[in-house]
Order: structure tokens, then sequence, then C-alpha cells
């Protein structure tokens, strides 16, 4: 199949032989992928830093017919998250971030809204934006966009911020004071159903409720 060129946020990468790795990346147009980047853990990878976590890539890949995997010939870096990683908070929200796009994101299902909501919340944070805004409004919406939104029974302030977070944008949201007490029981109830949704528990969820 001829190579595409995608628009990629890239979620995970597995070591994989002696210099390769297993990439799990999320594009605009095609929905999550698996692939196998060649030499990228050389010093000299044609990938670079391309392959960070949740950096924004324009990824060059192949695909052969009936193969799992794609595989991956470079990437040309977009935007790095490089400068969130380092404050624990907005590391920890980036963890978040690429766990529930692996676990609620079906495999080459393009979904472009929950594509452009994974963009705003980064765009934010880099910003400057409060970081437990961004994660209750990532929350919502991913749950939302991926169809298991659950009935929610919160505490009326919550419920107010529920329905702003669906009918304004993240730029715009009203200003507010937001602890772990303002978000905790919006934000519990919402993981607690994720993780029933993907019958596990989320790695990063003991990490978020630490901070």
């Amino acid at each position: 199949m001829p190579a595409r060129v995608s628009e990629t946020f890239v979620l995970r990468t597995y070591p994989f032989r002696e210099a390769d790795l297993i990439v799990s990346f999320f594009t605009r147009d095609r929905g999550k992928l698996r692939g196998v980047a060649r030499r990228a853990r050389r010093p000299k990878s044609l990938f670079g830093s391309g392959l960070e976590r949740l950096s924004h890539v324009r990824m060059a890949y192949f695909e052969r017919e009936n193969a799992e995997l794609v595989n991956l010939s470079g990437c040309e870096l977009m935007e790095s998250q490089f400068g969130l990683q380092s404050d624990y908070a907005r590391g920890v929200a980036l963890d978040y971030f690429t766990e529930v796009c692996e676990q609620l994101l079906p495999p080459h299902e393009q979904n472009e809204k929950f594509f452009r909501l994974l963009g705003a919340v980064l765009e934010y944070l880099r910003a400057g934006g409060d970081v437990w805004s961004a994660v209750a409004y990532f929350s919502l919406w991913a749950v939302r966009l991926a169809g298991v939104f659950p009935e929610l029974r919160v505490s009326h302030e919550s419920a107010e911020i529920a329905e702003e977070m669906f009918t304004t944008s993240l730029k715009s949201l009203a200003p507010r004071t937001w602890t772990k007490n303002t978000a905790s029981d919006l934000r519990r109830q919402l993981i607690r159903t994720m993780e029933r949704h993907v019958e596990r528990k989320f790695l990063t969820v003991p990490l978020l409720e630490a901070l």
C-alpha cells in the first residue's frame, strides 16, 4: 500500500528487538494505530524526539495487507510536550490523557472530535492553564465521545460545572477555584465508570488521587 502521512499524537512506545520500537499512535484520519519504528532506539534515528509521549507529529507510514502492525518510516515534529513534563502535576495529567486514549479508543476508527479534544487540552496546559480544569474537561468529553457517559449523581456545583463544560470551550470556561474537593465527586465517578468499561484500573489513578 502507498505510504501515508497523518497528523498524529504519539501515545506509547514499547521496546522491540534490539533497536526497534512498537509505537501506539492516534491519527486524525485513521484513528488509533500501532506500528514498528525500525532503528528508532539508535542515537541517529530518523525519528529523533518525535516519538516522545503525546508529541504532535506528522507520521509517515505504510501498511501491508492483513498485517497487524504498520511500518513507520519517519515523522516530523509539530509540537512537543517536553515543557509540560518538568511539572509533576502536568506530567501525571499527560499520563492520564495517554491511558484514557489507549483504553477508550478502538483501533482503526476515526474520531475527529476526540483528536481535537486532546489537542485542545494540551494547548491549554502549555499556555499555563489549570491542571484540574483540563483533567475534568477531558474526562467529561472523553466518556461522552466514547459513548459511555454515565448518569451524573454529583453535587449541585459539580453538575453546574459539567453543564458548563458541555456548552463552553475550554478557553472560555468561567474562572473557578479548582481544588481536589471541588472536582473529587465528579472525577471519581467518571474514573470508576471508565474502570468498569475497560475492566481494569487505570495505572494513573493513585497518582491523581495523591495530587
